[in-house]
């Protein structure tokens, strides 16, 4: 395992500089859309053109890939994203914003494709749930720390735009100047959502669902907070506990998915979130420092559900099916993450502020009856 990492290291700091930079532009452009006196239904819009563009940039990356390799498309792919957000800094219109909101989409994901093909290139079997959950683990880690940078200036201001663009420009450097074997892919074949699904079922509907859940918990988490009574800065807490969560919790969980089949730890997973969001109804109504604790450990436990599913897809490919696969993973995730705050919203809408958490945990029932499905159709 040390190894592998050591491998990979060049990568793994491309993607703590690239995620700082994701966490921080998230919330600069959601603060400056509100000190800018855009309606919140147009910050919604500008938003979503993020999964817009998440959907295309998963289908062209492979392509792109294949032409010319993936230290050249990690490069262009983030120094477009680093104009993207200078552009924005410039023309402060919702139209326009939504335009380059959906490039800076495009961007992020041919990154977490060219990425994700890359790490399980070099991976195992018996380690790529470990390496994966540290790959995750660096993410949570990188856009906590994007978020906090939110601090350090005014964001009616150009600065934090530009340290947007630094942090995004810099991710290429260790790639581009550290002396590492690249992959080793030749032409790589299609791998349709069809096709995946026959390969590997869990590891397809598991990455779509955990586009449902992480998608629904993080983007109606802080509308579910106010809703309860929250004020403005334990909004603040309850989203943080969760990404902390999602940092801590994601190693132990990979070391014992390469120690036990994956699908039964997925089927643990889902079962503790469920019963996890049960808590969090209970909770609500009768000690907030218990639903920070249920949100503390929701997002502990929720994030390791998409790097398992990858993982378990994974491994049932040949290597030239890799990049592919990684396309057609982001298109699953994608699609799960466009459909989570909307029909989270549409839940609370319904039921109330309780439909947050049950909407949650029937999406997670769901996922787990599925994985124990396929370890009956399938014993190993």
């Amino acid at each position: 395992m040390r190894a592998v990492l050591l491998a990979t290291a060049p990568l793994l700091i491309g993607v703590a500089l690239i995620m700082a930079g994701n966490g921080l532009q998230g919330s600069l452009l959601a603060l400056r859309a509100t000190l800018e006196g855009f309606p919140a239904s147009v910050t919604g819009i500008i938003m979503s053109g993020y999964y817009a563009g998440f959907l295309f940039g998963s289908q062209l990356t492979p392509r792109i890939v294949e032409r010319v390799g993936h230290v050249r498309v990690f490069a262009a792919l983030a120094a477009l994203a680093s104009m993207a957000i200078l552009i924005q800094a410039v023309f402060v219109y919702w139209e326009s914003w939504t335009l380059f909101r959906a490039l800076t989409g495009f961007c992020y994901s041919g990154l977490y494709v060219v990425i994700e093909s890359w790490l399980n290139d070099r991976a195992a079997n018996e380690n790529r749930g470990r390496l994966l959950a540290f790959y995750t683990v660096i993410q949570a880690a990188a856009i906590a720390s994007g978020q906090l940078m939110l601090n350090l200036d005014d964001p009616a201001g150009f600065q934090l735009f530009t340290l947007v663009a630094i942090l995004i420009s810099a991710s290429v450097l260790p790639v581009l100047l550290v002396s590492a074997p690249m992959p080793r892919f030749g032409e790589s074949r299609k791998l349709s959502l069809r096709t995946l699904y026959r390969l590997s079922p869990l590891g397809m509907i598991g990455t779509l669902g955990a586009g449902v859940t992480l998608s629904g918990f993080s983007g109606m988490g802080a509308v579910y907070a106010r809703t309860i009574g929250f004020s403005v800065s334990e909004v603040s807490l309850y989203m943080a506990l969760a990404v902390i969560g999602s940092a801590i919790f994601p190693w132990p969980l990979g070391w014992l998915a390469d120690r036990f089949d994956r699908r039964r730890v997925i089927t643990v997973l889902t079962t503790a979130l469920a019963l996890l969001c049960v808590a969090g109804l209970y909770l609500a109504e009768i000690s907030r420092p218990g639903l920070l604790a249920v949100v503390f450990l929701y997002g502990g436990l929720s994030m390791p559900i998409y790097s398992l599913s990858v993982a378990h897809a994974n491994d049932r490919l040949e290597p030239d099916q890799m990049v592919a696969a990684s396309s057609s993973l982001m298109l699953a995730y994608g699609l799960g993450a466009i459909l989570g705050p909307l029909t989270v919203g549409q839940a609370m809408v319904h039921l109330g502020p309780p439909g947050y958490f049950i909407y949650l945990a029937s999406a997670h029932v769901l996922i787990g009856l599925f994985a124990v499905w396929r370890m009956i159709r399938r014993p190993s």
